[in-house]
């Protein structure tokens, strides 16, 4: 959500960090239909041992971050320093920008989960793709919707996006975590009811 706004040309910008990004997560999603398939597919209402248990080891782990990452404070100089490299990505040519996007506006973490989330559909290579397609485009939303916005009405967005950046600057850590610890929950209950 910042390349566009740290960009001095937010559109440029955006639109080549969202195609970044979309080209990457597709291209993961594709690969990831013919290799992984329905491997994670169970013939019965309870998922394979394997799957729960990969369930409970993310989700502890996923908790064990938050709380390593809650408990550290907050350095300032690391939030401007990493706010600055991101302003200058954000202003260099159009192929280093959608490098950066398809580097860093992905789901991260979130994509082995999907992956695997999407195998137990037990779906076919082309379900697959479709499935994955949806992920990607629900998870590149905010940054499609600033584009859209960029677009329509680029005074006014821009001033949405600082105020936005402002905001996500003071307080990223504590969305991240709350979504992260969120995630943590869910894969434990899906894996501990998926163990019983």
């Amino acid at each position: 959500m910042l390349a566009p706004v740290l960009g001095d040309r937010p559109l440029r910008t955006g639109i080549w960090f969202y195609l970044g990004a979309l080209g990457a997560m597709l291209a993961i999603g594709v690969v990831a239909a013919f290799v992984l398939g329905n491997t994670a597919a169970s013939n019965t209402s309870t998922p394979k041992t394997w799957v729960a248990v990969v369930d409970v080891i993310a989700g502890v782990l996923l908790l064990v971050f938050v709380v390593r990452f809650v408990r550290r404070p907050a350095d300032p100089d690391k939030v401007a320093s990493m706010v600055a490299r991101m302003g200058k990505v954000a202003s260099s040519p159009a192929v280093a920008i959608l490098g950066a996007g398809a580097a860093l506006a992905n789901a991260g973490g979130f994509i082995p989960l999907a992956l695997k989330s999407i195998s137990e559909e037990d779906p076919s290579a082309a379900q697959y793709v479709v499935y994955w397609v949806g992920f990607t485009l629900i998870s590149l939303l905010p940054l499609g919707v600033a584009i859209l916005l960029l677009l329509v009405a680029r005074d006014w967005t821009v001033r949405l996006l600082n105020a936005a950046r402002d905001w996500l600057v003071l307080h990223a850590r504590t969305v991240a975590a709350a979504i992260v610890f969120l995630l943590a929950l869910v894969l434990l209950r899906n894996g501990i009811s998926g163990l019983t």
